[in-house]
Formats: structure tokens, sequence, C-alpha cells
């Protein structure tokens, strides 16, 4: 079979929805089981179904992909290994993943097989290419947020890496940045990390005139800049969908397969997939770098009706398999021989025999008719490339025994392409992580700005500030950290700061993006890893401690029992105090209605229930904040087996942060409305 220069990547939430994808024209599926998977809500599969899935994409030469693309707990690992193994056996192609202990000892145990780094890992910069190809990872799933400009930087160092780069073409956008949202767990205690996302960013968030459903985009749509994704060296064209009905998946591949050969998509296939599903039209405003206003949506009734009528039409679209695989025929009608047919596709060949041809006593067979019988290969995947028939004159052959070796020869060629390579398999037991001893507590106390730490304050052992507000901190009393932005728009800015900083004494960087650790890392810094790495078990901290950290400040999604069970010779902590980044998006709510100009970095967005949500002003991008702080100081005794704890400050006053840190030191009780955030929870 021809390979292709681009992929098709179809979402499968169902058995029907594999059959609509395959059967529309998809070069891929991704799909998920029950457990690991980040979309958790849809139907998955069984290991049964995954085994007979497999089987069937196979015989149809679609290569399918595994998601076991969640934040992995500890207790939760060899069950995720398990998963991973079975799939494996059953012929998976590849595992996208986010979880980096769970893809080491996938990698070390199943090396025959291709490792996806999932949207997940927050990739939304080339610098931690390298790493993940040193890691096993073959793929990356570029971030959503990306312009054109930046994918074509993007692209460039993952070609020389030897790196597909896979980008979603098509599908619903989420507000956060992939892999760092905490508003569907904090908010309503299910993890979007964790594969069971509710949806807040749906319900109604007004920012002040705003539409009042200020975190919900538009869905994405680049299908029109195909043409140009295929240019920049895009491989696979990722659509989302997992949720979503078959009928919408069938139109969904149908017009990106569209797109992809003629390089743009026409008016009609764009009608049709606006009325199987959009909320209030598409936006492409990323990719064009026009962020704002018009790329916020919600679904209307006007949408729910249109895909009610579309839905009842789409079924054609995949009522039939999906002619993708080329063969050559061959039929030989010889006096005193066996009728032969024989199909062969690349590396796979077969023929079957059938009787001795007799004389004709009518009508003598012909070529054309031969040709004719041998070619009908509907309700198949094949279709003939060439056709060569060997006939002597005079003979007669019945139409039904050249059907029946089609049939045959379809059915063995079929059974031919179902066959699973032999792989090898490690037994390499999971290694028990190393465990150091905790001795004093340390705080590390983080700010927004200098003007907020306490005059003489000598409590703290580490001072956090923002990349933009870290000058001028040489004279404080302990080490500074300098913490890197989530979304990254120029490496070389952050370089050039990082080794400004250097040179004046900051050694240390907070990170909690692979981007950033690989930048920091680049630059010769000490690395702790922030809550955003979302780590929950021993393996993953052994591969960042691998990569060069020294620290980790554990997922906010832990619960304090976990953590402080959880082994690692790394220095681990938790966020102790302050408001959670429940959002960091790249499109500000807040630009919905006032603009920048108005807001002047310390604006709002309220809920429903009338609770409001700090909008904070970053390096490039947005953090929306819980609407009150995570508060532990009265709970000193769960901190046992911890090395640090983080202090986050964000609107509070120099007195206040100066409060706040000696009531953690004398365990003193609340004086505000707090939370317990997740940490006496066993979220799911």
């Amino acid at each position: 079979m021809p390979d292709k220069n681009y992929e098709i990547l179809a979402p499968a939430g169902s058995f029907e929805s594999l059959f609509a994808a395959v059967r529309s024209g998809a070069d891929a599926v991704y799909f998920g089981m029950k457990d690991f998977s980040a979309r958790r809500n849809a139907e998955n599969f069984s290991v049964d179904e995954m085994r007979k899935g497999v089987k069937y994409c196979k015989r149809n030469a679609v290569k399918t992909y595994l998601t076991l693309n969640i934040a992995v707990k500890e207790k939760e690992l060899q069950s995720a290994f398990s998963l991973a193994k079975e799939a494996y056996f059953a012929g998976v192609d590849g595992f996208i993943l986010s979880d980096l202990g769970l893809a080491k000892i996938i990698h070390e145990a199943m090396p025959d097989v291709e490792m996806h780094a999932s949207t997940q890992m927050t990739i939304n910069s080339p610098a931690p290419l390298k790493m993940l190809k040193e890691l096993g990872f073959c793929r990356v799933v570029a971030a959503r947020e990306m312009s054109k400009t930046e994918l074509i930087k993007f692209c460039e160092t993952a070609k020389a890496l030897g790196i597909q780069v896979e980008v979603f073409v098509h599908g619903a956008l989420c507000m956060c940045l992939s892999g760092q949202c905490l508003m569907s767990s904090v908010l309503g205690g299910r993890s979007g990390n964790r594969g069971l996302c509710a949806g807040p960013c749906r319900l109604p968030f007004r920012a002040e005139g705003g539409t009042g459903y200020d975190l919900s985009l538009k869905d994405l749509s680049l299908l029109d800049h195909i043409g140009e994704l295929l240019e920049i060296g895009v491989f696979s064209f990722k659509i989302e969908g997992r949720m979503k009905r078959p009928e919408y998946i069938a139109a969904a591949v149908t017009a990106c397969k569209t797109a992809a050969e003629k390089g743009f998509l026409d008016n009609e296939t764009k009608t049709v997939l606006g009325d199987v599903f959009s909320r209030s039209g598409f936006t492409d405003g990323y990719f064009t770098g026009k962020t704002g206003r018009e790329m916020f949506g919600v679904r209307t009734e006007f949408d729910a009706l249109k895909s009610k009528k579309a839905h009842s039409v789409l079924h054609n679209l995949y009522r039939n398999e999906f002619p993708r695989i080329p063969i050559e025929i061959s039929a030989s009608v010889k006096q005193s021989e066996p009728v032969k047919v024989r199909f062969v596709s690349g590396e796979y060949d077969v023929f079957f025999e059938g009787g001795i041809p007799e004389p004709a006593k009518t009508k003598s067979a012909s070529k054309e008719d031969i040709k004719a019988l041998v070619s009908k290969l509907g309700g198949t995947p094949f279709y003939a490339e060439k056709i060569d028939v060997l006939l002597d004159e005079g003979l007669f052959v019945s139409a039904t025994e050249i059907n029946g070796l089609r049939r045959k020869c379809c059915e063995a060629l079929s059974e031919k392409l179902e066959t699973i390579p032999q792989r090898r398999f490690f037994d390499i037991g999971f290694k028990t992580a190393g465990q150091r001893n905790s001795s004093r507590l340390e705080i590390y106390a983080e700010f927004e700005s200098k003007s907020q730490i306490p005059e003489g304050l000598k409590e703290a052992d580490l001072f956090i500030l923002p990349i933009e507000n870290c000058d001028g901190t040489e004279n404080l009393p302990a080490p500074v950290a300098v913490k890197l932005p989530k979304f990254i728009k120029s490496e070389e800015q952050i370089k050039r700061k990082l080794k400004n900083l250097k040179e004046r004494g900051i050694n240390k960087a907070f990170c909690g993006t692979l981007p950033t650790v690989a930048l920091a890392k680049e630059c010769g810094m000490e690395i702790t890893g922030d809550i955003g790495l979302n780590v929950l078990n021993s393996q993953n901290a052994k591969v960042l401690e691998d990569i060069g950290l020294g620290e980790i400040t554990l997922s906010a999604e832990t619960d304090l029992k976990s953590a402080r069970e959880l082994k690692t010779s790394l220095k681990k902590g938790i966020f102790a105090y302050g408001r959670l980044p429940l959002m960091a998006t790249a499109n500000c709510p807040l630009k919905n209605g006032i603009g920048c100009e108005k807001c002047r970095k310390n604006g709002k967005i309220t809920d429903r229930k009338g609770l409001e949500f700090p909008v904070v002003c970053k390096n490039g991008y947005v953090e929306i904040l819980n609407s009150k702080p995570v508060f532990l100081a009265d709970k000193k005794d769960f901190f046992e087996g911890l090395d640090y704890i983080v202090l986050s400050f964000s609107d509070e006053t120099s007195e206040d942060c100066r409060k706040i840190i000696d009531g953690y030191i004398s365990g003193a009780p609340p004086k505000r409305d707090f939370t317990r955030g997740l940490y006496f929870k066993d979220l799911q």
C-alpha cells in the first residue's frame, strides 16, 4: 500500500463510531478503554471490544491508537500497565500518553509500539521535543493555541529530530491550556486531567461587558488551512469528538479528507459540517493569531435543530467499506488447468484454484467478462489497481466460480492483514523509587510582585516570583526562584532572561510544563517542578528526576495521604495556600467584554452563583484563579513526610502575607472564607 504524506486521525468513542470513522475514510482511529482515558465519559471499549476493533481496523489497513492520557495515581500504575499490555498484544499501533512514568515503563517493556505525546502534556513550544524523543516518543500533539508562525518553527524542529507532528484540525476547543485545568475538579469534583471533565466552561461565566458565556469557545476548524498545514510539515490531522455521534465522525472525516485532497474545503461540505455540530460556528483564531470575542460561542437551539436534521441523512457516508487497499489481480483460465485467481497487495499474496474450464457450447468466456467479475469488490476495503487475465479461446467458466474464487481471495487477504507481527515484551518489574528522609518543613513563598514581600521576612526558605518581576531581588534574605510562564510565546526571550538572571545569582526555576523544564535545563538552572506537571505517582517523579529536576510540587489533585506516602528521592511539596489557578488560557475572557484598557490587569469573571474569580494577566496568557484560597495552616500534622509547602499570594497585601506566613508557622485557624482544595478527597 502506498504511503501518504499525511494521516487523517478520527475519534472513536464507541464501536459504531469506529465503523463510521473507518468507512468514511480515516487513516487511523484513536479510542479509549473504560479506564485511563481522557474521555472516560464516552462509551469507550471493553477489552474484548478493543480486540475486535483492532482486528477490524487491521482488515481495513487503518492504524489504531489507544489513549492512556490521564494523570495516573500510584495505586493505578499496575492496572494501567496491564491494560497497555493487553492492547500491545492485541496489535494496537500506538499509545497516546501524558504520564511520563507510565510512558517510561511501557517503553521499556513494550518497545515495538509507537508512543505519542498527548495534548495533555501542554507542548506549546519546540523546547521539549528532543527530551521527548529521548524518552521514546515518535509523535507529539501540538497545543491547540499555537499560531501558524509558531507551528512552522515547531515542525522544523520536529522534522530535524524525526518526530511526527499531530494537530487538532476540527472539534471542541477547550478554554484552558490542555493539562493545566483544575476548574472541573475544584468546582465540580470531576477531574479533566483524569478524564472526567464536567465541562464547567460551558456554563454561564460573565465578564463585564461580555456575552455571559465568557469561557465558552466556538469549536475549532482548521480544515480551510489543511494545505498550509501540509506545507509546513504537519503529518496527522486530528479530529476531536469521542463524545460525538457516528454521523458527526463520518461528516468530519469526509470533510477532512476532501480538504486534504483539494487543499481547501468547498462551501457545500462546510455547510454540512456546520449543520452536524457547531457552537455558533467555528473558529481558527489561534492559528491565524486573531483571538478575542469572535472566538467565543455557545451551542444554541438553532444549532441543535440543524444537527437533528443533518443526522438523518449522514448515515450514507458510512454505509459501506471504504476502498483504500490497492490490489493487483490476476486470473488464469487455461485449457486443462484449474481456474486460478490471485490477489497481491504489498507483501501479501493469496490465490485459489477452481475446476477445469469446459469447452464453450455457446458463448466463450472473454477477458472483459472475467475482469468485470474479479473486480467486483464492493463491500470490501479493496480496489483493483491492475488486472491481468490469461485466457485460452473457446472456454467456458461460470460467473459463480469466478465470484467464489474472488470472495475466497478477499477473505484470505483480509485474514493476512489481521496478522499481528510478533512483539517483544520485557518483564521489567516496577522499580521501587528511592525515598529521602524529610527533616525540617520548608516554606516556599510565591508572590506576584516584590511589593507583596513583607519587610524583614526571614521565615521563608525560598521566594518565587514571575519571570517578568524578578528584577531587583538580589538582596532578599532567601534564595529566589523564577517562575516560568505556562504558555511560551518566545523561547529566545525566556532564555535571554534566564541567562541574565543567572548571572545575577538567581539559579532556580519553578516550572509547571515540559517546555519550561526544557528551557530551564538548557540554561543550566536548578529546577523545581510546579503543580502543572501533574505528578501523582513515583514513576513520574523518577522520570522528572532523571531529566534534571531536584524538587517536585505534587499535583493539586492529590490527596494528602497519597502525597505523604509517595516515594521519591526528590524533595517533594504541595500547594498549601492560595487561590489555585483553575485555568491558564491564551484567550482572555475579559477581552470578550471591557478589554485590556479598562481591565488594567485587575479583572474578574462571575459565575451563575455570584462567585467572583480573579483573572490575572501573565506573560502572554492569563490565569483564572479560584474564588477562595486553599487554607491548611491548621492541618500542620498532615504535612509530615513533605519537604516543603508553597504559599502562593495573588491579591494579598504585604501585611496579609505576613499574617498568613505567621499563621502557617503557628498552626492558626482560618480567618476568611477558604477551601481545603482536594487534599481530603479521593478524586476519581
